[in-house]
């Protein structure tokens, strides 16, 4: 079974940035569609962005885009998320998401919950003055 670990989190002023890592053990996550989602107090988990396995395509949600930037090192069996330009909307509780090369990753389903399989325990990111 694939398990998720995020890491990466802290805190950070509006303007800053930060790089969230998403670790894989038990698979090798180059074969798995790998998402970010976040959770702010109060309210629903959004989609963020999403690393597609079948042509490495990206995904972003538009508060983010132009922002963010998702990339994948396989050899690492890490896939990050680089988060530039923070502001303090973008506080919350990340979590990355895993599902397998078979399920096709495209521009409605990325964003879905139920699209991901596996989930990581997530981790803590606060923007602050």
């Amino acid at each position: 079974q694939v398990q998720l670990v995020e890491s990466g989190g802290g805190l950070v002023q509006p303007g800053g940035s930060l790089t969230l890592e998403c670790a894989g053990t038990g698979y090798n996550l180059a074969y798995y569609a790998i998402g970010w989602f976040r959770q702010a107090p109060g309210k629903e988990r959004e989609a963020v962005s999403c690393i597609a396995t079948q042509d490495g395509s990206t995904f972003y949600s538009n508060s983010v885009a132009g922002r963010f930037i998702i990339s994948r090192d396989s050899a690492k069996d890490t896939v990050y998320l680089q988060m530039n330009s923070l502001t303090l909307e973008d506080t919350a509780v990340y979590y990355c998401g895993a599902v397998g090369a078979s399920a096709h990753a495209t521009s409605y389903s990325w964003a879905r919950r139920t699209f991901y399989d596996y989930w990581g325990q997530g981790t803590q990111v606060t923007v602050s003055r």
